[in-house]
């Protein structure tokens, strides 16, 4: 606090010529004062980090005290010149401190009442109720690949290795890429978006399902990088993905409609129960005998 005093008191002499601190006994030291409204010293905690050397230290401070000079001038004209009732903010600032405040109740609450184990037969009961809901929107490929220098002497090696479907293969396939490739990717169980590969796998492909279909290996060179891919599965643009992409996606979801059923289960008891405690009334006949029926629904 001792050295931000003097930078204070050094970027007053700097910025503004000269400056008096002034002393405000309810809010503290003054630093900075326009149009009647007034910085000070308690307002610029946190604006330097500890460890910052002086010369840093000073050029923030004097960057926060003319940032916010120039905001006061620009409210103090925006004031002078808007219409009183669009001065006005008091709704929308209710508004938005009550909604504020029963998002963090429903927070809290779900923190504390929501059950979030979700099992796998709930999720595949999810998924086979909803297959329509899982459709594709772009082409999707289980592949391997690995992009090694053209002049990488172990371009056969890796041939061999990429063609055959053992899984076992991979591994190898792990251990030299580690040595050898530029890059690689070798997790045949994901799913990849097929745009997304091709930004790194540089394939002319024409005829996408025809392509896929009939090339399960693919080696190519361009730009002094030879490309092999292979690919495992694919899957067609608006077909219906497949569980294991979906799985988090879905627990997801089985989790916001537990969220939602246990916040509507707390309105509706916390209405019952004021209707019931008489903590409410509403001033037009016909407007409460449609709320209650609505509710002993």
């Amino acid at each position: 606090m001792r050295k931000l005093r003097w930078l204070i008191g050094l970027v007053c002499v700097l910025f503004l010529q000269s400056c008096n601190l002034k002393s405000n006994d309810s809010q503290g030291v003054v630093v900075a004062e326009c149009y009647g409204k007034y910085l000070y010293e308690s307002d610029l905690v946190g604006v330097v980090a500890p460890g910052t050397d002086i010369v840093d230290s000073l050029n923030r401070v004097n960057a926060f005290v003319d940032s916010w000079i120039r905001r006061e001038l620009l409210l103090h004209q925006a004031e002078k010149n808007l219409p009183k009732e669009q001065l006005d903010f008091s709704k929308q600032i209710q508004e938005y401190q009550n909604s504020l405040v029963i998002y963090a109740y429903e927070t809290q609450l779900a923190e504390q009442k929501l059950d979030t184990v979700v099992t796998d037969e709930e999720i595949e009961t999810y998924y086979e109720q909803n297959k329509e809901n899982f459709q594709l929107r772009q082409t999707m490929v289980r592949a391997a690949y690995v992009i090694l220098k053209s002049d990488c002497k172990q371009k056969n090696d890796f041939q061999k290795l990429m063609r055959d479907s053992d899984t076992l293969m991979l591994q190898r396939l792990d251990i030299m890429a580690t040595y050898y490739a530029v890059s690689s990717y070798l997790d045949v169980d994901d799913w990849l978006r097929l745009d997304e590969l091709l930004k790194i796998i540089p394939i002319e492909i024409y005829n996408t399902e025809s392509f896929l279909k009939k090339n399960r290996f693919v080696m190519f060179d361009k730009d002094d990088f030879t490309y092999l891919v292979r690919f495992e599965d694919f899957l067609m643009e608006e077909e219906i993905s497949p569980l294991d992409m979906e799985r988090e996606n879905i627990r997801s979801m089985i989790l916001m409609k537990r969220k939602k059923d246990l916040l509507d289960a707390l309105k509706s008891r916390l209405y019952k129960k004021a209707a019931k405690d008489h903590a409410f009334e509403v001033y037009t006949g016909s407007s409460v005998q449609i709320i209650e029926n609505k509710e002993d629904k």
